[in-house]
This record gives C-alpha cells, sequence and structure tokens, in this order.
C-alpha cells in the first residue's frame, strides 16, 4: 500500500527537521570539543565511567573508555571536533534547502545521505555497533522520503510552469 503523498510529505518533513536537531547538536558539541581542554574531558569521561566501574569493576566498555580519553591525542580532538562541526554545518545547510523546496538541495541531501551510510556501513563492519545500524536504517528511510519528495516537487515545479 503507497503512502498518500501527504503522508510522505508529513513524513519527510519529520525526518528533515530530525536531521536539523541532529546537526545542530554536532555542530555545537563540535565548537564545544574545540574549546574544551584536555584535563575537563578527561574528569568527565572520569566521573561518567566511576560509577559504571563501582558497579562493575569489569566492564570493558567503562575501561576502554576511560583508557581511551586518558591517551586522547590533541590531533585526534581537533579531528573529531572538526568532523562533527563540518558534518553538522553540512546537514543544516541540506535541511534548510530542503525545508524551502528548493530543487537543487534535494539530489544534492540524496549523495551525501548516501556517502554517510557507506562509510556508516564500512564502520559497522569494524565495530558491530547497534546504534551505528539504527543511524543507518534511519538515514536510509530518510533517503527514500527525499526522494518521494524530490518526484514530487519535480512534478508540482513542472505543473507550475506549464503554461495555460
Amino acid at each position: 500500500m503507497k503512502l498518500k503523498e501527504q503522508q510522505v510529505h508529513f513524513l519527510f518533513k519529520v525526518g528533515v527537521v530530525i536531521k536539523g536537531i541532529d546537526g545542530i547538536l554536532e555542530a555545537i558539541f563540535g565548537v564545544a570539543l574545540f574549546f574544551t581542554s584536555q584535563t575537563l574531558i578527561r574528569d568527565l569521561v572520569a566521573k561518567l565511567v566511576h560509577r559504571e566501574l563501582l558497579e562493575d569493576p569489569d566492564s570493558s566498555i567503562a575501561r576502554w573508555l576511560a583508557h581511551l580519553f586518558n591517551h586522547l591525542p590533541i590531533g585526534m580532538q581537533h579531528f573529531a571536533a572538526a568532523y562533527l562541526l563540518a558534518h553538522g554545518l553540512v546537514k543544516l545547510g541540506l535541511v534548510a534547502g530542503l525545508l524551502c523546496g528548493k530543487l537543487w538541495a534535494y539530489p544534492i541531501a540524496l549523495v551525501v545521505l548516501s556517502l554517510f551510510v557507506c562509510y556508516q556501513a564500512y564502520r559497522f563492519c569494524h565495530t558491530h555497533s547497534i546504534g551505528l545500524a539504527l543511524l543507518s536504517a534511519f538515514d536510509i528511510i530518510i533517503i527514500i522520503l527525499i526522494w518521494q519528495e524530490y518526484k514530487n516537487q519535480k512534478i508540482r515545479h513542472g505543473a507550475a510552469t506549464q503554461p495555460d
């Protein structure tokens, strides 16, 4: 059963708004990471994992996080900050174009999100992260909705430019 055009449009808007919120959060965290000292990051992670280690001294995830952030090179921190900031700003630009109905934004968003999904699939092969798999599934749904909305926009745009 095909969803009606209005339902697809509604789901498209909801998905794009969620992507926009995600883009805002990524940009904020990217900027914050640039201006946060490594000592503060280590202290924050230590506080977060301390409770877990009290409950389960053998928690491999908590130990791994503590080790990772105790030996985090400044270059890695700056890379993560730049990645989050760029990723967030790209998403925000695409979200703005999509929500304004700009036809150029649809194919660009399809390509960019497809590249994100490919990278996430590559990372999933190494990490087997359920979160990454769920994010990829969400992105694939958004890609399908963008494609449907793009087709509908082209039809509406074409009908608007046809002479009577």
